[in-house]
């Protein structure tokens, strides 16, 4: 359960990608002249609600980057993410996973850098857990990409990935529909609503001015979970600042210490 849990990242790509599922033919997301064709003013009245998600698919495939905040609840818990990624494989903030505690990450786009709170410490860490939360409290792992159940924490790291996940055909039909003009966080909006054949219903609230990216997704569904995504700081620059080396703990010389049962 532990390493399913960090391969993916859960339940947040879960919610994502029903709120912006793949709408007919084009499954790669990747046609010739999508970026020269992304409008600077998304005409909502001419456009249908299929060419509107294909446009903000097109725009989410094309960032450089972007920050993901936001809640996702389903059966095992409550999922929370605040995390900026970009497409050097950099990234830095902080997620929580149901029943296991909350992590930092940093990652330099070579090295990653985890910090786990008192519970997520315990839970790595099986018998000594509670120990090593507190003779490494406030400390930084590496070095663990290898490790069966930590190696996936990396990949959140990786926006391509990300992406794929969301804008990706994965095959489920799914009913779109178009919504009405508002406002998130600021930034001009107009929503989808989409549904899939399950009857999980997700609403996309999508850029209409600029690229038309997708903002926000909230998800109403009861069987794969609910909540809501932000999307924010599109292809602003990171600046990834590594913990100093005498904060960082080696992830293999931690397990040889801590051995779990």
């Amino acid at each position: 359960m532990l390493s399913k849990r960090l391969v993916s990242t859960a339940a947040i790509c879960l919610l994502l990608a029903a709120g912006t599922a793949a709408c007919g033919d084009d499954k790669s997301g990747k046609s010739g002249d999508s970026k020269a064709a992304a409008p600077q003013k998304l005409d909502t009245d001419k456009l249908s609600a299929q060419d509107i998600e294909k446009q903000a698919k097109d725009a989410l495939a094309g960032a450089t980057s972007l920050k993901i905040s936001g809640t996702s609840v389903d059966e095992d818990g409550k999922t929370e993410i605040n995390l900026s990624i970009d497409n050097k494989n950099q990234c830095t903030g902080t997620m929580t996973m149901p029943g296991m505690g909350k992590f930092e990450i940093i990652s330099d786009g070579k090295t990653s850098y985890v910090k786990p709170d008192k519970d997520f410490w315990t839970t790595i860490g099986g018998p000594n857990g509670a120990q090593a939360a507190e003779l490494f409290k406030g400390r930084y792992l590496t070095g663990f990409e290898s490790d069966p159940s930590l190696g996936g924490l990396s990949s959140v790291c990786t926006l391509a990935d990300f992406t794929k996940k969301v804008t990706e055909d994965d095959g489920t039909a799914h009913k779109v529909e178009k919504g009405s003009a508002g406002n998130v966080n600021g930034v001009k909006t107009f929503t989808l609503k989409s549904t899939d054949d399950k009857g999980e219903v997700s609403t996309v609230h999508i850029a209409t001015e600029g690229k038309p990216y997708p903002v926000r997704v909230e998800h109403a569904g009861t069987k794969d979970g609910s909540g809501q995504v932000d999307l924010t700081d599109f292809d602003k620059p990171l600046t990834i600042q590594a913990p100093p080396a005498d904060n960082v703990i080696d992830f293999t010389k931690f397990k040889s210490q801590f051995k779990t049962a």
